[in-house]
């Protein structure tokens, strides 16, 4: 999903959305450089997003740039939000707004705020709530506007707001009114062919996010998932053994192989656990533990991420040591230092 905000200011709204797992690009725009450089660290990656990365790719790119200049780095969006902006265009910045929004950028859906002037009568001495403000709607004023921009561009509206009236001023509305456009079909002349490789916006910050669709980290994942089940399992078969050792009137005399059989025990299953519990199970000979790579798969994340033995096999490489036929993971039963 490709997300851009308009006039994204302090890159608040970014940094939300950097968290939502289905967002893979995500654009900010806004017309003071300065406040986009200073705030461009906010949306770097942190130390946990590497030790645990995404599961899609992440790219986030800050312009500088008016909303009003069509750059086709901006088209075909799924989402553009405009939260508190057409508020600060003149009549004239207003009337061009739609065409460059709606007519080029053609995202799939916008979102546009936009204060709601009805509601101002509960701030004391209030005109508008910022200086730099060239007007402010009423809720018939903004649906107006928003419902002929929606007709022009093959959209939908619906409305709706944030900030609830305090009891008894519910008339004046929501405090902050918002206009949820969806695209109903392509827009025709979504842009003129000589629009298509402009690049006016100049680029002040950019990102990425590492992620389990780059090799080298969902490799590194594997490898320590992998590690974890293994001493986990490990673990679970030293215990079954100090058990039967105080305890050996309950050994049964007829496990002389050396298989796994935990004693503690058992929980209510999942449809995960029956399907771990089916797959082949751990065992030991002499001093060596082996964990089956059929079993390894069968852990869910670890068959979300390999999707097969042989790719398990080929993520393990020289890392994690395997037995003679490369069937199973191979460790020491009593030495913990080889994990």
């Amino acid at each position: 999903m490709e997300v851009a905000d308009l006039g994204c200011g302090d890159v608040c709204l970014l940094a939300i959305l950097k968290y939502q797992k289905c967002i893979e690009e995500l654009v900010g725009v806004d017309i003071n450089e300065g406040r986009l450089k200073w705030s461009g660290s906010r949306l770097s990656p942190c130390v946990g997003d590497h030790l645990d990365p995404r599961e899609l790719d992440l790219a986030i790119t800050l312009y500088h740039g008016s909303v009003l200049e069509k750059d086709c780095r901006l088209l075909g969006f799924d989402l553009a939000a405009c939260i508190e902006l057409i508020e600060h265009f003149d009549s004239e910045d207003l009337a061009k707004f739609p065409e460059v929004v709606f007519g080029y950028m053609s995202p799939a859906m916008i979102v546009i705020s936009t204060p709601n002037s009805e509601f101002n009568s509960l701030f004391p001495c209030a005109v508008f709530r910022d200086s730099d403000h060239k007007f402010e709607w009423s809720r018939v004023q903004f649906q107006t506007w928003a419902l002929d921009v929606a007709s022009r561009y093959s959209y939908s509206v619906e409305f709706t707001g944030v900030g609830e009236p305090p009891t008894g001023a519910e008339d004046v509305g929501y405090c902050t009114q918002i206009g949820v456009f969806r695209k109903k079909a392509e827009a025709a002349g979504l842009a003129d062919l000589e629009h298509h490789g402009e690049h006016v916006y100049e680029v002040v910050y950019t990102t990425s996010y590492p992620s389990l669709q780059q090799i080298n980290y969902r490799r590194r994942v594997v490898i320590y998932l992998v590690y974890r089940e293994v001493s986990r399992l490990r673990q679970k078969y030293q215990v079954g053994l100090r058990q039967h050792e105080l305890e050996p009137e309950f050994v049964d005399p007829g496990n002389q192989t050396g298989k796994f059989t935990p004693d503690l025990p058992v929980p209510v299953l999942t449809e995960d656990d029956k399907a771990m519990e089916m797959a082949p199970q751990p065992f030991c000979i002499e001093d060596k533990f082996y964990v089956p790579l059929q079993r390894i798969i069968a852990y869910p994340r670890l068959g979300h991420l390999c999707g097969n033995v042989e790719k398990l096999r080929e993520f393990l490489g020289d890392v994690i040591e395997l037995n003679c036929d490369g069937s199973a993971v191979k460790v020491d039963l009593n030495d913990c230092s080889d994990f």
